[in-house]
């Protein structure tokens, strides 16, 4: 089946005249009743008054067409149709004046989205946020508002070209907004072809590579569908349940993302080949799912019942795929006409903000998460948060777990319990100090499913842990929870933000064996003045440690610079040459290609200030900078200390001794040993020792990591297990 997003891409175009603009509206204004005099009469005000060319007429044309198909009302119509009028800079005010006021209402809410609606680069962080919160806004007070201007945005594709960089800003506009919006609000209609058009821009080869795929073999695969769609109609027709069958399109960004999530290869997916059951009620649905698997067998780890738990935009239906003799799958969905016109059109299904019209709880639901974002206590979330909680928000991974009074809460994939009880209330989030999943309890970090009921344990006064806000550490994976920490610590006093992040700092130093002597290096990197503005930041959460010291490694390694007149005078002659980089990945400034080993009694990774030191027959040692041997080399000036660095990449892993106290329990080295199985670090060497006097178990590991990063995230792992007091690097040779 054909792609339509292929067929308005290729061309750009879609001409129409002043003749069939005025027929659509007569058209129009006839099967929606009086109500859309308002349409005539502003028409004939734009025509009149010469404030529609040809181009206007296009556009206007295409946006109605997209409107229409979304069932919006002659108050949504008339806004479009000044909206596109007022993007060719002519004074509307003797036309608007004469509208009906809910109209002018909506023209401004509009008018303050055209800043956003231009299709210019989002490289800048706060440009974007500024124009997500102006559309939540809109949304928040009229929905219609945010429907046209997805509209437009759709148009503005349609028309884009290739290979242009408006269009590839256009597209990736659309990809962080409004195509995750459309999704949110269930509006599968635009959806679909704004993440399509949008592929096509920003992944040219790999939107043709597919299309070209779906397009192989097109005569037989309709051919093979026709006679399923055939089969299927003629066995429900004999069970007596009323259905329509027919094909789904394939939509090529859908593919593309499930073949990169899966893992999986063109041929090998269920939905290439589609087929779509519509069935008058819900206990026909279920029918219909039976007959299905009686006919062809089901494919196991396929199914799903989105109609008992639907998804967070409240799409429902059944998704099956089943397989035939030859082994050839065909996905199927089945739902009701109800159910599809919802996934098609979402929130634009109900048109529920007319005023005065029914409530809607699903319609209402969408709104109040949107609203959450634009809440008021989050009046100084950053832009980068902002970016992040819309993400969360919008995302397709969803998971439902309900309080001990049955309350539902709708949460992003990979949630924990500390991000349930901040999604409950900011203060239940502040208060928390431990949690019960399904009656058990759990530790902080402990992720949620779907179905599971959580109880959220307080204390009597709010008291956040700095930890929470370490990434490493995993007790919160959502946006908005860990905005709500960053506030909570930053309305705590300078002075005393300043000294936890400072003995943060120097905790972090000690257990990593380092120094923060090279502080005043990064400063420019973080946009600080001062020592004490980054022990702020890390205090009240802006910063953690594992970015400082991560940048101060970057650092080091970037300044490294050969010192040429020390090495000319300490290098015999044979040996000098440009630098070259060992298969130790290890840069040796000034010399040529020798054989490198990582030191015992310091154990350096990639990270780590390093120097080398040349030994007699087995190339080059080397040795982290503060290592005692090396502190002793350069008192006596030794000459076989040579400048090198890391490699850009290395590529391999690197041997390092750790330290774990912590006070005895039970399990203790099960539940060390889980970290350790679970970090991706490879154990090379274990031993623990036991001090009765102190009841104090001693645990020495010797593991083998890639760079710096990894290693602090495994101690800071290793130091949040119960019980453990202190997990550190160990260092010899000081």
């Amino acid at each position: 089946m054909e792609n339509p997003a292929d067929k308005a891409a290729g061309t750009g175009k879609s001409p129409h005249s002043r003749m069939e603009l005025e027929r659509w509206i007569a058209s129009y204004c006839e099967s929606v009743g009086p109500a859309s005099d308002i349409c005539v009469d502003l028409l004939r005000s734009l025509f009149d008054g010469r404030l529609l060319n040809s181009s206007s007429v296009d556009r206007m044309f295409e946006l109605l067409l997209v409107l229409e198909g979304l069932s919006a009302d002659p108050i949504t119509i008339s806004c479009a149709m000044v909206h596109v009028a007022s993007l060719e800079g002519h004074d509307l005010s003797p036309v608007v004046g004469k509208l009906p006021a809910q109209v002018r209402r909506q023209l401004d809410d509009l008018d303050k989205l055209k800043h956003y609606e231009s299709g210019q680069s989002l490289s800048a962080t706060e440009r974007s946020a500024e124009g997500l919160r102006r559309l939540l806004l809109a949304l928040v007070k009229d929905v219609r508002v945010v429907l046209i201007d997805l509209s437009w945005q759709l148009v503005l594709l349609r028309r884009s070209k290739e290979n242009d960089e408006q269009a590839e800003n256009l597209a990736r506009e659309t990809m962080l907004i409004h195509a995750p919006l459309a999704n949110r609000l269930g509006i599968w209609q635009l959806k679909w072809e704004l993440e399509d058009l949008s592929f096509r821009y920003l992944e040219p080869e790999q939107y043709r590579k597919i299309a070209n795929l779906v397009s192989e073999h097109r005569t037989e695969r309709e051919r093979f569908i026709g006679e399923f769609m055939a089969k299927l109609s003629e066995a429900l027709n004999q069970a007596g349940i009323k259905a329509e069958v027919k094909g789904r399109p394939k939509h090529i960004y859908s593919i593309w993302k499930k073949m990169q999530r899966k893992g999986l290869d063109f041929h090998q997916l269920f939905d290439v080949r589609a087929v779509r059951v519509l069935v008058e009620d819900l206990p026909s649905c279920y029918s219909a799912l039976g007959l299905v698997h009686t006919l062809w067998q089901p494919i196991p780890g396929e199914f799903d019942d989105y109609i008992t738990t639907p998804k967070g935009n409240n799409y429902q239906s059944l998704h099956t795929a089943v397989a035939n003799r030859e082994g050839k799958a065909v996905e199927i969905q089945i739902r009701t006409q109800e159910m599809h016109e919802h996934a098609e059109l979402g929130v634009a299904s109900h048109w529920r903000y007319k005023e005065g019209g029914p409530t809607d709880p699903a319609f209402d639901n969408k709104i109040a998460i949107m609203r959450q974002l634009l809440d008021s206590s989050d009046e100084d979330l950053d832009d980068e948060s902002l970016l992040d909680s819309f993400r969360s928000a919008t995302s397709e991974d969803r998971v439902y777990a309900l309080t001990p009074r049955g309350q539902v809460f709708d949460l992003s994939a990979g949630s924990t319990v500390l991000d349930f009880a901040y999604q409950v209330h900011t203060e239940v989030g502040h208060r928390c100090r431990g949690a019960k999943v399904n009656g058990r309890i759990v530790p902080l970090i402990h992720v949620v499913k779907t179905g599971d009921r959580v109880e959220i344990l307080t204390a009597k006064h709010p008291n956040p842990s700095r930890d929470w806000l370490n990434p490493k550490l995993g007790y919160i994976n959502g946006a908005r929870a860990r905005s709500k920490v960053r506030q909570w610590f930053k309305r705590e006093s300078r002075d005393d933000n300043l000294r936890a992040g400072k003995e943060a700092l120097e905790a972090e130093a000690r257990r990593m064996s380092t120094s923060l002597t090279d502080l005043n290096s990064v400063l420019e990197r973080f946009n600080m003045k001062t020592a004490d503005d980054l022990y702020v930041a890390v205090g009240n959460g802006d910063l953690n440690t594992g970015q400082v010291f991560n940048a101060i490694a970057r650092k080091k390694a970037a300044e490294a610079t050969p010192q040429a007149e020390d090495l000319v005078s300490r290098t015999p002659a044979r040996q000098r040459g440009s630098a070259a980089k060992s298969p130790d990945d290890i840069t040796i400034e000034g010399v040529g290609n020798l054989m490198t080993s990582m030191a015992k009694c310091c154990s350096p990774v990639p990270g780590d200030p390093v120097v080398g030191y040349v030994t007699q027959g087995r190339g080059v040692t080397i040795h982290r900078e503060d290592c005692g041997q090396v502190v002793h080399w350069r008192a006596e000036n030794n000459p076989r200390l040579l400048k090198v660095n890391w490699g850009a990449k290395p590529s391999t892993s690197y041997s390092v001794e750790l330290m774990v106290r912590a006070v005895d329990r039970r399990d203790l080295i099960r539940d060390i040993s889980t970290v350790l199985s679970t970090s991706d670090t490879q154990v090379t060497d274990i031993s623990s020792r036991l001090d009765e006097s102190l009841d104090e178990v001693t645990i020495r590991l010797r593991v083998r990591v890639k760079d710096y990063e990894q290693l602090s995230e495994l101690l800071n792992r290793l130091g949040s297990v119960p019980n453990v007091t202190e997990a550190m690097r160990q260092r010899h040779g000081s």
